[in-house]
């Protein structure tokens, strides 16, 4: 089944994995070309996101979109992946009856068959089961587009924190075989990656045998890792506070390829509404990790999330959060008004805090954790940083674009042949989202 495969992604970074991982695969069994362009697609796909309201509001409405699509052509195959497809069901099929595939995260690699029956039976197919590691075994090997990648090290959430569908819509938590991820970083760093990202919903809960017998966490895979050759900058994410152990801090201080960034969300800086949350933590507890990982890494760049707006969160328990943003000197955030999920212990709860007040409070905190970023970037200019050129810059294509360390796009002038490859550039200026330099020869 030759044709053109076009996949929308909403949401995470796994989403961003699990798209490139049906490409790949659709291409190897089906011989789908991947397009930019929905109207020239044999093969319509939507890999969707839960965690909030909208971004479900988003699902129909682009579906709404494509069914004008496949009325024109009726033998076009429409397919929702992801969080709501898990979430929803064959719900979708009652609300969207053109959709001829639904499928969740955990069965992306039996989409050739689900075509395949679809094509034969004329019937829409469903599956959204959770079969443990199986999809990891049926994918093939992923294909390298540049110098950076991820790769999903485990599947699923068991925290079960109050407010969050993930661990209803991707399962457990399951990790993938140490010598199955080394394998899988080898490849890339064969194909000239030289930066890798672990991604996992709660990536420092990954546990696994090891070749010489027992088992490593998290912390141990990092070591391993670090050996290989090639590999130059090593990210992880997303991170619990909860199982940020001293092994993780201590590779910190010894595995110079671990990036001088950091995504550990917090969530809120109220000990009360961490605890309406089912976080696991306090706040104090919090910055105790936070300073032991300054100790051992000084110039670390700490990311969070953020959510506001909780029910029963007061103006005392979000200036707590104000505090903690102050204290902690976060340099970038993901923050958000709470959205209630169903069947989320959370959305039961009382004391609705009013939309106009949390976006007031939101755009109070964004303003705090910007200025904190300008002043971090501001002590950047006459430095010299490692840079990960990525592509020519979008204003200027004369000139290249590449990130920092501690994730900061940084313009310069070079040649077109440095793309994907590592160099140093003296920082120049500090701009509101960028910084320019200057290539160090």
């Amino acid at each position: 089944m030759a044709g053109r495969l076009h996949i929308t992604t909403l949401g995470c970074q796994m989403n961003e994995y699990d798209s490139g991982r049906m490409a790949d695969l659709l291409r190897s069994e089906s011989g789908l070309e991947t397009t930019a362009d929905p109207e020239q697609a044999d093969v319509l796909l939507l890999n969707t996101c839960s965690v909030r309201e909208k971004a479900q509001e988003k699902v129909f409405s682009l579906l709404g979109r494509w069914r004008r699509l496949k009325q024109r052509r009726p033998d076009l195959v429409i397919g929702v992946g992801g969080c709501v497809a898990s979430q929803e069901g064959e719900a979708i099929l009652q609300r969207a009856p053109f959709v001829d595939l639904v499928f969740g995260p955990q069965t992306i690699h039996r989409l050739p068959g689900m075509i395949e029956q679809l094509r034969a039976s004329g019937r829409a197919q469903v599956d959204v089961s959770f079969p443990e590691i199986e999809k990891f075994d049926r994918l093939p090997e992923p294909r390298v587009a540049g110098a950076a990648a991820f790769v999903s090290i485990m599947e699923g959430c068991s925290r079960f924190c109050s407010y969050c569908i993930v661990p209803f819509t991707r399962g457990a938590e399951i990790s993938r075989p140490f010598a199955q991820v080394l394998a899988e970083v080898e490849g890339l760093l064969d194909g000239g990656v030289r930066e890798v990202t672990l991604l996992g919903q709660n990536v420092n809960a990954w546990r696994g045998a090891l070749p010489g017998g027992g088992h490593g966490d998290l912390a141990t895979l990092i070591r391993h890792l670090a050996r290989l050759n090639g590999l130059e900058r090593l990210r992880f994410t997303t991170s619990h506070p909860l199982e940020f152990g001293d092994a993780l801090i201590d590779a910190y201080a010894e595995v110079p390829q671990l990036a001088d960034y950091l995504h550990l969300p917090v969530q809120s800086g109220s000990d009360r509404i961490l605890a309406l949350m089912q976080r696991g933590y306090t706040r104090l507890e919090y910055r105790h990790k936070v300073r032991r990982l300054r100790a051992v890494r000084p110039q670390l760049s700490l990311s969070s999330d953020f959510i506001v707006g909780f029910p029963g969160e007061t103006e005392a328990d979000f200036r707590q959060t104000l505090e903690l943003i102050a204290e902690v000197g976060f340099d970038q955030s993901f923050s958000f008004v709470y959205s209630a999920r169903p069947g989320t212990p959370a959305a039961n709860l009382p004391d609705v805090v009013p939309r106009e007040l949390a976006l007031e409070r939101l755009a109070r905190l964004q303003e705090r954790v910007d200025g904190q970023a300008r002043t971090i970037s501001a002590a950047m200019v006459g430095s010299v940083q490692r840079v990960l050129v990525e592509r020519p810059a979008r204003r200027n294509p004369r000139q290249l674009a590449g990130r920092t360390s501690n994730m900061r796009w940084v313009n310069f002038d070079g040649p077109a042949g440095l793309v994907h490859r590592f160099v140093d550039v003296h920082i120049t200026e500090a701009l509101p989202n960028s910084l320019r330099g200057r290539l160090v020869a």
